[in-house]
């Protein structure tokens, strides 16, 4: 299906995403069953058709079914017919398996160094005093050369600032043994959930992701998230960890004719859950200015107002399927979600956002000159891979071939802080050690000496009273 924009659905006409504007960002939005991971998946397959590279997670594992063409059924048909294609073919899209845990796809891996001690400290949920000292954590594996890789190389560098917070106090300032020990509880709790799976070496080359395959179609990287999302934190610390480095990273290109990479953020209201104020000035940051490094953003959530205003108004292409309105509360989401389009006369956008079967959306893209088109009521069209998951047996089979299963597949542990810092606390104890055999050893050798000079001292008092006493005793027969 060959065609120069991003096909959703129809309206009144056929209308898509322009690939010009796809780096304007969008959202994909919608109540539970509504048929938002089915546009995900039409997005992902347009995308990559162009020869971008897709990167999405696949919460409930339905998306998998990228890998394999769909099936020709009566539903599929008439969907086509109603809305005009003609050349339409089932077919597999090139797709990579990620895994943070390693099991169904990928391993996935970043060193603490990659992460930084601002997100570390969000996905410990440290205070201001504690987030102070895993700053001074990296501050001092930097100042002394000595790589942060994992979390043993974090936990072991704060405990040896809490073991000799005396001598380095006068450098850092007053180093809370108390507050290490909160820290310390609060990791434990984190490798209980799986934390530490994610950090370690090889650590990923977000080059990887930006591949296309033999017939220049882009990759679609599918990050297994199943297990990850039961971990809520970790799952949205890694996904803006992976945007911030590729911000932080890639060149400006400015406007191209099409982005070099797209990223979809499902789930995206975890990423805003409780978030203080100075990641989401980072988002809001990352957000504004990744564009011009041709990347595209898409939230993917069950309600636009799950997304901050100063995020959602920088966010050009919307597609919003039905929402329900129960409560007050909803019916005011409900208002708030229909003012976020421009304005269609011969719409009643309100009452149609609690009417929309499965498979309708309101959309509104970006026209041209970067212009909002007014929203439409879409049928969305249908996706030419697989609607659902793959077997295991198909998962199986693709991972046995993937080039980065392998590569990442076993971990490698180089020396570092952890390491280092113990080889340094066992040659402290080592040297004290020496030297309190050292001090025993002389104080052996002079116990001996006092002993020779008391012994001879009491011999010649001995001598001298013996004297003494044989010279009265002469004196007195003397006398008599």
């Amino acid at each position: 299906m060959k065609s120069d924009i991003i096909l959703i659905g129809k309206g009144e006409n056929k209308i898509g995403i322009h690939p010009k504007y796809a780096n304007r960002h969008g959202f994909i939005a919608g109540a539970t069953g509504t048929g938002k991971t089915v546009t995900l998946q039409c997005l992902a397959e347009g995308f990559s058709s162009l020869g971008v590279p897709v990167f999405l997670a696949d919460v409930k594992g339905d998306l998998s079914g990228m890998a394999k063409a769909g099936t020709d059924n009566a539903v599929v048909q008439k969907r086509c017919r109603e809305i005009g294609i003609d050349d339409f073919q089932f077919t597999s899209f090139p797709v990579e398996f990620w895994d943070l845990f390693g099991k169904e796809g990928a391993k996935i891996r970043a060193t603490l160094e990659d992460m930084g001690p601002l997100l570390l400290s969000r996905l410990l949920d440290c205070n201001d005093v504690q987030e102070g000292l895993i700053n001074l954590a990296f501050e001092y594996a930097e100042e002394n050369q000595m790589p942060m890789l994992d979390l043993d190389d974090f936990s072991t560098a704060l405990n040896y600032l809490g073991d000799n917070s005396k001598q380095l106090g006068g450098m850092y300032g007053r180093i809370s043994k108390s507050s290490i020990a909160a820290i310390e509880r609060r990791l434990l709790g984190f490798k209980r959930q799986g934390g530490s799976e994610f950090f370690g070496e090889p650590a990923l080359d977000y080059h990887d992701f930006m591949k296309t395959a033999a017939d220049g179609r882009g990759i679609i990287n599918i990050l297994d998230a199943s297990t990850l999302i039961q971990s809520p934190k970790l799952y949205s610390t890694f996904l803006l960890w992976l945007l911030s480095e590729l911000y932080e990273n890639l060149p400006e290109v400015g406007d191209l004719d099409k982005p070099k990479f797209v990223f979809f953020f499902d789930e995206a209201h975890l990423l805003f859950d409780d978030v203080p104020k100075v990641f989401l000035d980072q988002i809001e940051q990352v957000v504004r200015l990744i564009r011009s490094k041709a990347v595209g953003i898409y939230f993917v959530s069950q309600n636009p107002t799950d997304i901050p205003d100063s995020v959602l108004g920088q966010l050009g292409n919307r597609i919003q399927h039905a929402l329900r309105a129960y409560t007050p509360k909803e019916r005011k989401a409900v208002k708030v979600a229909a003012e976020s389009f421009r304005d269609n006369p011969n719409l009643d956008v309100v009452t149609l956002l609690g009417e929309l079967g499965v498979g309708e959306a309101l959309v509104s893209v970006l026209g041209e000159g970067g212009i909002p088109s007014v929203v439409e009521h879409v049928t969305i069209r249908p996706p030419e891979s697989q609607i659902g998951p793959i077997s295991a047996d198909k998962r199986i089979e693709m991972l046995n071939t993937s080039q980065y299963f392998q590569q990442y597949k076993v971990a490698v542990n180089r020396e570092s802080a952890h390491e280092i810092l113990n080889k340094r606390t066992e040659q402290k104890k080592q040297q004290a050690q020496e030297a309190e055999h050292e001090k025993q050893e002389r104080a052996s050798i002079r116990k001996p000496r006092r002993s020779q000079r008391q012994t001879y001292t009491e011999s010649f008092i001995k001598t001298l009273l013996r004297q003494l006493a044989n010279a009265i005793v002469r004196a007195l027969f003397k006398r008599r």
